[in-house]
């Protein structure tokens, strides 16, 4: 295992984003509004043969995890979440008659929030009319988020029956004590059954979400956790930093700040996770992906087209991707465009049959350039930046020059072993890809214009 120095990790753990997005969304302006999202929308539409993802935002949660950081809408008021899915089909209508004829999925997916807060035959109801306007590609990955405390049998039927082939159970650790910390009880009878279930109904691709960092967690903790994770044999694991974000997520100060690891501790539940799972037959993938080596993930990151958007690591690449529902984030080719995160905001634009658009970004081909960077260094671990400048048209030598400089110099990345630099191509080493958003901070332009004083970013490890 890679030795890391306490020195190393307090230079190196520091606030950083997690890059499912260049620019990051604190870059998002209210300046972009709906008619630059329509214009965004039309351009799409003009290229039919580009793939395209869905993905739909359900947020209503029964009651709401200390620890998350999603957003969620805490409610029992079940004709306030019927309403909602009333407007999702009208959103879903809005951006589907500007797609023209771009109407096949490569990707599907669901997220929340909690979508199966609701019961199977209201899914099903949801799923039939968006399918009104979309199709699924024959080979689509149509996948959804679900909580164990919450989803039945049933729902995993209905899932399967409708096409869904991928499915995400939201785990985070199975100790007692630390799910008291966190506000999250669930048995791991609750887990291990709905897991079976789901494996006896052939679903390709199973992920388990996991979380490092937690209040109350340690060594033996997570350990126990791991064993009986290996034991059921997911295709896949998530295994997240946690986020701690309390001027960002206010719920949070429920949890007591003493009780979480320290950055030390921390790194070793890291270390941990990566030696066990590895260990046991694991590919690591990105910053914090674990995949059979059969898997989809595994063998894109093994042929170098791995890609990252805002559902995390993905093998679909340059797939643009429309959003519904609240605070949905769409990411087209020239532009970024987020929906009102406030829940009434949302319902009365999309009431008033106006596309939902709070804020958003237009990219420049800088951004793109960029963009690309980062995301291959998050998702590869590698790239050639001349490459990368001439595939964006970018005539510039000089572009990449004071990163170059940044990484090379005395005490710089290439001096902490996290980077090599040949010529104008980086590489990031088995250290670095443990820090990687440190790596591709590097090619950050905003965030070198920050104060890193100003709390906005969780820690990169």
């Amino acid at each position: 295992m890679i030795q890391v120095t306490p020195e190393l990790l307090a230079r190196h753990d520091q606030p950083g984003p997690r890059y499912t997005s260049y620019p990051t969304a604190l870059e998002f302006s209210e300046t972009f509004d709906r008619d630059e999202y329509a214009g965004a929308l039309a351009t799409a539409a003009g290229h039919p043969h580009r793939p395209l993802s869905l993905y739909l935002h359900l947020p209503f949660c029964e009651a709401r995890c200390s620890f998350c950081a999603c957003h969620v809408v805490v409610t029992k008021n079940r004709n306030l979440s019927d309403v909602y899915l009333e407007r999702v089909v009208e959103e879903a209508e809005l951006v589907a008659s500007r797609l023209g004829a771009r109407r096949r999925l490569v990707q599907y997916h669901w997220g929340g929030g909690t979508p199966t807060y609701y019961p199977p035959e209201v899914l099903a109801g949801l799923h039939q009319q968006l399918m009104e306007r979309f199709e699924l590609d024959p080979g689509a990955e149509v996948g959804i988020e679900v909580d164990p405390r919450v989803t039945t049998i049933e729902h995993l039927r209905l899932l399967d029956e409708l096409g869904f082939n991928r499915i995400s159970l939201g785990v985070q650790d199975l100790d007692a004590g630390v799910q008291e910390h966190i506000g999250r009880h669930q048995t791991e009878e609750q887990t291990v059954s709905l897991y079976q279930a789901a494996r006896d109904l052939g679903f390709e691709s199973i992920n388990l979400d996991l979380i490092y960092g937690l209040p109350g967690q340690d060594e033996a903790t997570l350990g126990r956790t791991l064993d009986r994770v290996v034991e059921l044999r997911p295709d896949r694991l998530a295994v997240y930093s946690f986020a701690f974000v309390p001027w960002i997520r206010p719920h949070q100060k429920r949890m007591d700040p003493a009780l979480l690891p320290d950055t030390d501790a921390k790194f070793s539940l890291l270390a941990s996770v990566v030696t066990r799972l590895t260990g046991v037959g694991y590919r690591q993938i990105g910053m914090d992906h674990f995949a059979l080596p059969d898997d989809d993930l595994a063998r894109a990151a093994a042929s170098g087209s791995l890609n990252r958007n805002f559902m995390g690591y993905t093998t679909k690449r340059d797939t643009e991707i429309v959003a519904l529902g609240t605070s949905g984030i769409s990411d087209l080719s020239f532009a970024y465009a987020q929906n009102h995160r406030r829940l009434a905001s949302y319902l009365q634009d999309v009431d008033d049959g106006l596309l939902p658009i709070e804020r958003g970004y237009r990219l420049s081909r800088e951004n793109r350039l960029r963009r690309h960077v980062i995301t291959e260094l998050m998702c590869n671990g590698s790239i050639d930046l001349d490459e990368a400048a001439a595939r964006f048209g970018w005539d510039d030598a000089g572009i990449f020059g004071n990163e170059i400089v940044e990484l090379t110099r005395p005490g710089g990345l290439v001096d902490e072993g996290m980077a090599v630099v040949e010529g104008r191509t980086v590489h990031a080493t088995e250290l670095g890809m443990l820090f990687v958003r440190r790596l591709a901070r590097v090619f950050d332009v905003h965030t070198a214009r920050r104060d890193d004083d100003r709390p906005v970013f969780s820690r990169t490890v």
